[in-house]
């Protein structure tokens, strides 16, 4: 069968965008609407991933795909890193609109890749998996869960769960405040070191001493 060019280079770039999702742990439902690959032949992919490089093994997760929105928003902590990737989206232009064709899919797929790896190069110890932050893209298109503010102390931009009445401080603001505290707070406990070593009693003098010789 002869096989055109546009259609060789096509069918790479799905498996190779495939290959970069499974090294990132996605389900097969994700990769499938990425790709457009069936399961089966993602599958195939993931036993060749696994025979061929042994040495970084991958979880092939199975189940139902994150869906608590509660992740994101249970720490200033996980706030800041949801702000950062829902800022990363915006310039890789992730929020534009949602693809159409199987061509704008894969591109798509692409960006998402790229958005996802700086995320984590920037917070390489972050809990943030890669379907976690497909949940997070899905809940921005559809823009229902959050809301993007501007934080009153240091004006930058952050995501609020809409559930959420009053309007706090930023989690970036808040990292640096807890940071502030634990810093002064270890500053008074050696402090307190420092007086008690100050007003330590000096040792009993020796016998001679005592005696007068």
């Amino acid at each position: 069968m002869q096989i055109s060019n546009d259609r060789y280079f096509d069918d790479r770039r799905r498996h190779d965008l495939a290959l970069r999702m499974i090294r990132h742990e996605a389900r097969t439902c994700t990769i499938r609407l990425c790709t457009g690959l069936t399961d089966d032949r993602i599958r195939r992919l993931y036993q060749t991933y696994a025979s061929h490089v042994p040495a970084a093994p991958t979880r092939r997760h199975r189940g139902k795909s994150p869906r608590q929105i509660a992740f994101y928003m249970r720490n200033a902590q996980m706030q800041f890193e949801a702000s950062l990737l829902a800022a990363l989206f915006v310039v890789f232009g992730l929020l534009d609109g949602s693809p159409q064709t199987e061509h704008d899919r894969l591109r798509y797929g692409v960006l998402f890749c790229d958005a996802y790896e700086t995320h984590a190069q920037l917070l390489p110890a972050s809990p943030m998996s890669f379907e976690h932050a497909w949940f997070l893209l899905q809940l921005l298109m559809r823009q229902g869960a959050f809301d993007a503010l501007r934080c009153r102390q240091c004006d930058g931009a952050f995501l609020q769960d809409r559930t959420t009445v009053l309007r706090r401080a930023c989690p970036s603001c808040k990292l640096k405040d807890a940071r502030s505290v634990r810093r002064r707070s270890g500053s008074r406990r050696r402090g307190s070191r420092d007086v008690h070593e100050e007003i330590r009693l000096p040792p009993p003098p020796a016998a001679a001493d005592r005696l007068g010789a």
